[in-house]
């Protein structure tokens, strides 16, 4: 017991001694403490007074340090340590107040006041000085009040002195100072454009020395600077001295060589920075000038070698402007930068084109204009290449160059069939290379290639097949065996290929991460393959019935041979129109056996029955009214005289109603297919027997025509329609489909209302008593089958 009590005492000697030593440590700690705000505190102080002599505003609390806050407890040392050492990491100081920026809209005023105070203002004070420098000339010019040279010594004089004002603002004020120096600069091309153009006080070679002089001073000021502010306003700002002083001397060659020394400055600092705000402005301001001045001013025998030479220079510049940096520092081009490339491209080549097209003496060089333009590209590429320079896209993207100015070559030298022929096989290669070859660049080349093909291909359609004059027979063309059809064919083959390889699994797509272009082209390659297999044929189909048509014209006179009247065989029109409504309805049942039999596509499946749809309603309003009009033609010709009427004007209705009939069986067979996955039955039925009944009232009409009793059918009609509406209440008690007895009565009632309001109006006594006694028997026996069989119908399972 006496042990432990001497071990205890021990211990609580030692605890003393610790604790002493803590209380002595705490005591340090404070003092380091205070000693470190005290020199912040000091330093805040300093920054305060610093910032008060510049005169920007700034946000602070006073405080003050008061040693005895920071006298700490032994036992919360620890904890208030490690707050302080957090506090620390995070740079709060715990004795000054910071304000959110968030919370406190006094330090978002100030902001906004120091970015109007110290970056707007200046712009805009040196922007006004410039102009007010202009109005001021300007006015002296037109009063005379100065005379040319005094002029001109006193334009320097002033662009000097705010050159020298800037730079010795330099150290302290270097933003101010870099506006001050692009302004001055500004005023120095001013001057030395106006003593050139206006007062030939300089001869040409001093004025463009001079230019060059100032150009490579503002290139490296810029650079020295290191602020765009002095490339924007003394470069790119320089472009607008010929217009504030133009009185339209036409003196093109020396403006252009004036933009021509201010895009070599910029494409100077290209090699050095890659300020894509300097590049853009001297890009839109450089073809914005040339284009206007080529819309309005350019004349083909006085500015034809002038135009092409600067043309070239301005496309070689900002090539080399774009490609200039990425080059050097191995970069990837980003989305801005291809465009760029492309705009200055087909700019370049959309104006040099204009240009030799419009000199009959050049006309013919257009070909080897366009594959200069690919030669270029190629150099470009081949170097690419060679160094491995940029990202490997790029070098896809100037091949690709390359392929489009081929492919523009051979519409330029050739024309017709040709142009569409090279181009579908050039869409080909491309695509299956893309695919094949897995290389994305190919495979986008080859769109645009494909829609280029599909649009020349209507262009050729329209222009070929409209094309006959009876007086010459070379315009004819002989259906299916001439070239357009063959041209015709050709791509259909060549857009197949297309289509089945881009389905192939073998051959990953890509694309798959783009997900915007791959489905939209995986949609429209076999849309464009669809349409042109339609109307490849159907335009076969309507250029032949269209010549027979144009071959039939027949002049006649009056009596006393003063008024002439050209009459055409209507027959043939009528025969073009129900035997494309017959292809249309052919190519849509064999489109659905090919379907159902080898694709089992939904979404074809869908748009299928959509166009079988479609062409049934347009059958039954337009085709069934053709083949009134050409019964009405056998049976009355107007004038038989010119032109034989055969029976094959009634046959041709019996044709077309089997095309209809393969129509059905087709869209029903769709509806037995499990990729289909949608029940259309109710909709299927409706169709069905609204063509069933729309044929039939015709075909009564068609007889009743031919039998001369024409005033009957609108008994007959009511009667007909009374009796397929019983027939529907049969078969929908018997296949338990209420839709098609809720259709019955629906058709019944239209029935009676017809009866009510048209019909009994042109009758005579005994035929109203046939009509009512023929519904009123069949209205009874609706009824009667509707009591019989209320069971089945109570019980049936809705559709």
């Amino acid at each position: 017991m006496t042990n432990n009590q001497d071990h205890i005492n021990e211990l609580l000697e030692k605890l003393n001694v610790l604790l002493k030593k803590q209380e002595h440590f705490s005591r340090e700690i404070n003092s380091l403490q205070i000693e470190i705000y005290n020199l912040k505190n000091a330093q805040f102080e300093q920054k305060k007074e610093e910032e008060t002599l510049q005169n920007k505003p700034v946000t602070h609390t006073n405080f003050e340090v008061k040693p005895e806050q920071h006298i700490v407890k032994p036992i919360t040392q620890k904890a208030e340590i490690q707050k302080q050492i957090h506090q620390e990491q995070t740079h709060e100081n715990p004795l000054v107040h910071h304000p959110s920026p968030t919370k406190n809209p006094k330090k978002a005023k100030s902001d906004l006041e120091r970015f109007i105070g110290e970056n707007l203002i200046n712009k805009i004070g040196i922007a006004i000085t410039i102009i007010g420098v202009a109005i001021g000339t300007k006015y002296s010019i037109e009063h005379e009040l100065i005379s040319p040279l005094t002029r001109i010594i006193l334009g320097y004089l002033a662009g000097l002195g705010l050159l020298g004002f800037g730079l010795k603002l330099k150290k302290k004020y270097e933003n101010y100072s870099a506006v001050l120096v692009s302004g001055a600069m500004t005023i120095m091309y001013f001057v030395t454009y106006l003593a050139y153009t206006l007062y030939e006080l300089f001869p040409q070679v001093m004025a463009f020395t001079l230019m060059v002089i100032f150009t490579i001073f503002t290139v490296i000021a810029a650079i020295n600077y290191n602020k765009q502010v002095i490339a924007h306003i003394g470069l790119v700002g320089a472009y607008a001295v010929p217009f504030l002083l133009s009185e339209n001397s036409g003196k093109v060659a020396v403006l252009f060589t004036y933009m021509t020394i201010i895009n070599i400055g910029v494409l100077v600092i290209s090699f050095k920075k890659y300020w894509k705000s300097i590049c853009y402005s001297s890009f839109a301001l450089t073809w914005f000038i040339y284009f206007s001045w080529y819309t309005f001013n350019y004349q083909t025998e006085k500015h034809f070698g002038i135009a092409l030479l600067f043309l070239t220079i301005f496309f070689v510049t900002f090539y080399l402007m774009i490609l200039a940096y990425k080059l050097i520092k191995n970069e990837k081009f980003e989305l801005d930068d291809i465009i760029l490339l492309l705009v200055n491209t087909f700019l370049f080549y959309g104006i040099g084109y204009a240009i030799i097209n419009a000199n009959p003496a050049s006309e013919k060089l257009l070909g080897l204009f366009t594959l200069c333009n690919a030669i270029i590209h190629f150099i470009v590429s081949v170097l690419l290449y060679r160094r491995k320079l940029a990202d490997r896209n790029l070098f896809f993207m100037i091949s690709g160059l390359v392929l489009v100015f081929i492919t523009i070559a051979i519409p330029v030298q050739l024309n017709g069939n040709w142009v569409t022929l090279l181009w579908a096989g050039e869409a080909a290669l491309l695509f299956w290379m893309g695919r094949a070859k897995n290389i994305v660049m190919y495979e986008k080349l080859s769109y645009p290639i494909i829609i280029l093909t599909f649009l020349s291909l209507l262009h050729d359609w329209t222009t070929v097949y409209s094309s006959y004059i009876p007086e010459q027979p070379e315009t004819r063309i002989t259906p299916i065996l001439n070239i357009n059809f063959l041209s015709s064919l050709i791509c259909i083959a060549i857009f197949s290929f297309i289509t089945i390889f881009s389905q192939k699994k073998k051959y990953l797509n890509p694309l798959v991460a783009e997900k915007g272009i791959s489905k939209v082209m995986a949609y429209a390659i076999p849309a464009i393959l669809l349409f042109t297999m339609y109307y490849a044929f159907r335009l076969e189909i309507s250029n032949y019935w269209n010549q027979l048509y144009i071959d039939s014209t027949i002049t006649s006179t009056t009596g006393n041979n003063y008024y002439a009247e050209n009459y055409w065989n209507s027959d043939f029109s009528n025969f073009s129109i129900i035997w494309i409504l017959n292809y249309s309805l052919l190519f849509a049942v064999l489109l659905a056996f090919l379907n159902i039999k080898r694709l089992k596509n939904r979404l074809l499946g869908f748009f299928n029955l959509g166009f079988m749809v479609l062409n049934l309603i347009v059958f039954l309003i337009q085709g069934l009214y053709v083949l009134s009009e050409l019964r009405e033609s056998y049976l009355a010709p107007t004038i038989s005289q010119h032109y034989h009427h055969s029976l094959f004007n009634i046959e041709i209705r019996y044709i077309s109603f089997v095309f209809v009939a393969l129509t059905l069986i087709a869209a029903y067979k769709y509806l037995q297919q499990e990729f289909i996955k949608y029940n259309f039955k109710v909709v299927f039925d409706l169709i069905v027997h609204m063509s069933i009944l729309w044929i039939s009232s015709s075909e009564l009409i068609h007889w009743m025509d031919i039998a001369n009793s024409a005033q009957l059918y609108k008994l007959g009609l009511s009667i007909l329609w009374g009796i397929y509406a019983l027939l529907l209440i049969i078969l929908g008690i018997w296949k338990k489909k209420k839709h098609l007895r809720i259709g019955a009565i629906v058709l019944f009632g239209i029935t009676l209302i017809k009866l009510f309001f048209y019909d009994i109006s042109n009758l005579n006594t005994i035929s109203k008593t046939i009509v009512f006694v023929s519904l009123g028997v069949l209205l009874l026996i609706i009824s009667f089958l509707y009591n019989k069989y209320k069971h089945i119908i109570s019980n049936e399972v809705v559709d």
